[in-house]
């Protein structure tokens, strides 16, 4: 018996006990019709989202944040089912994942992106963004919408960019204090082609390493460096085996929530609109907690260092960074092809104030 079956037949022997014997198919039916009219259907939609890492990290918190908002927004309409720490998929696997709708949101890194929507390489560009404020402000603005009607027409929705935080460089040979510094030695990249040219125009040797051998490659002297945000550094113990990290803030890691197609036009209008704004909150807090976790795992770098004095953390000063900043940025117009990234986006973000 259905739920609506039974409200029928409890609402007849209360109403009117003759009822009961003669059935209840049609009151049924017209208690069917009000239940839709007036009360939301629990877990009508399930939503699975999909991401690899814990759920104390900011992209974990947040996505437990969304997860609680989606569900209230929705009046309980969307059942949202966190899987954290690569429980379904990785990132590798969950585009494909999303297309097949065997999972509905996902917040990969924009480098695996790479092959369908190259230009979202923009935010390996070294030392493109001032600081974080005005990389929202890209992210938020026209060029940020460009990137994410690429992602849409290639059949994802784009709902927002989350935060790790700007990358610092490590060494376990000298100090990274001006570009020349890095010449011959060997350096951990993702794989991207900004990254590896970055590397190459300052005479160093960018090596393509998975993220969970990092740590064995720094220890074992196959990688002399690596580049990564503190959360990442910290995490993985990464300042452990290295004996310089300079803080040059060049880079931005970051990551593009997306949501499977099929999934987003099966929502009616207003689940729709509830799903915008739960996304709003949620990156609102997500950047908030990004923040927080940067400074605070900072620290404690900087405590490890005073207490073990096996590590040297180095501040440039602005002339040292223009340095970095002028070395680097030559390899600009090697991406402005709009197959690549785009003179254009460039262009744009270095315009944005």
């Amino acid at each position: 018996m259905t739920k609506y079956a039974l409200k029928c037949v409890i609402s007849s022997i209360i109403i009117l006990p003759i009822l009961f014997f003669s059935g209840c198919k049609g009151k049924e039916k017209e208690h069917k019709v009000e239940e839709k009219k007036d009360a939301p259907i629990l877990g009508e939609y399930i939503l699975k989202f999909s991401h690899v890492v814990s759920p104390n990290t900011p992209k974990g918190k947040a996505a437990s944040f969304f997860e609680k908002r989606l569900e209230e927004l929705s009046e309980g309409r969307i059942d949202v089912q966190v899987y954290p720490s690569s429980q379904l998929y990785k990132d590798n696997a969950v585009l494909k994942a999303l297309k097949l709708d065997t999972v509905q949101m996902a917040a990969p890194s924009f480098s695996k992106f790479g092959k369908i929507v190259p230009q979202l390489a923009l935010f390996d560009l070294p030392f493109l963004f001032k600081d974080m404020a005005h990389i929202h402000r890209v992210q938020d603005g026209k060029e940020g919408q460009k990137l994410k009607d690429m992602v849409n027409s290639k059949g994802y929705i784009a709902l927002a960019f989350w935060d790790n935080n700007f990358k610092q460089l490590s060494s376990s040979k000298k100090p990274l204090i001006l570009p020349e510094d890095a010449k011959g030695q060997k350096f951990r990249i993702m794989s991207s082609k900004v990254l590896e040219e970055q590397f190459n125009v300052i005479g160093a040797n960018p090596q393509m390493m998975p993220f969970s051998e990092v740590y064995s490659g720094l220890q074992q002297g196959v990688i002399d460096g690596q580049e990564n945000t503190i959360s990442n550094i910290y995490t993985k113990k990464f300042h452990e085996v290295q004996k310089y990290l300079t803080m040059t803030n060049h880079g931005y890691l970051g990551y593009l929530v997306v949501m499977s197609e099929e999934f987003w036009n099966s929502l009616p209008q207003d689940l729709q609109k509830a799903v915008v704004q739960a996304m709003k909150e949620a990156t609102a807090k997500q950047r908030e907690y990004a923040q927080e976790l940067n400074a605070k795992q900072f620290n404690l770098i900087k405590e490890y260092a005073r207490q073990s004095g096996k590590l040297e953390i180095i501040n440039l000063t602005k002339e040292q960074k223009d340095a970095w900043r002028r070395a680097v940025s030559k390899i600009y117009p090697d991406f402005y092809d709009s197959n690549k990234i785009g003179e254009d986006l460039i262009k744009g973000v270095l315009a944005t104030e």
